[in-house]
């Protein structure tokens, strides 16, 4: 489907139109796994996360003001999801009986194999005293969207998301390990 389909068959969504929905979640779902793998390449790990951002998708379509693409909206709804089943695997991962000092370190033990431990790790530490960064930050350099198309999603000026990009990787940076 082109684009401007999708956007019209959101909007028949939006107003209330079941096969508009049905039809638009199946035609959703290989665009939402290939976001998710992008964060989780464990299949399963990917495959939750894609379901959990579909059940978004239809629960929250009103959200979509219809300015921008819906695909860059879905963009948005299918990397919280996929960041959300990361953290939570990842929660799940350690005991709750192991001392903190006995944690095994995130940038050296796989939680989910395959995945770039060290950006997900980066993008957490960065969330908690930089919310704003990481939204911008992941769709452009992860995601490679388009500075403008961001700025439309997010619903900022065009201004603020570079800078903010530019303060996101300026943070990222130093807590990345090198790739060997």
């Amino acid at each position: 489907m082109t684009p401007d389909e999708l956007d019209e068959l959101a909007r028949r969504a939006q107003g209330g139109d079941g096969e508009a929905m049905d039809r638009l979640l199946g035609e959703l779902r290989p665009r939402v796994l290939r976001i998710c793998q992008g964060v989780l390449p464990y299949s399963d790990d990917a495959e939750d996360a894609c379901q959990e951002a579909l059940i978004s998708v239809a629960g929250k379509i009103g959200q979509w003001h219809g300015r921008g693409r819906f695909t860059t909206w879905l963009h948005v709804v299918a990397l919280n999801s996929a960041r959300s089943t990361y953290r939570r695997l990842k929660n799940q991962a350690v005991p709750s009986d192991v001392l903190p000092t006995e944690r095994p370190d995130p940038r050296t033990t796989s939680v989910i194999a395959g995945t770039r431990l060290d950006l997900l790790e980066a993008l957490e530490t960065i969330e908690a005293e930089h919310p704003a960064f990481v939204q911008p930050l992941m769709l452009r350099d992860v995601y490679g969207l388009a500075y403008d198309e961001i700025a439309e999603t997010l619903g900022v000026p065009l201004g603020t998301v570079k800078a903010q990009i530019h303060h996101g990787r300026r943070l990222a940076r130093p807590l990345l390990r090198e790739q060997v």
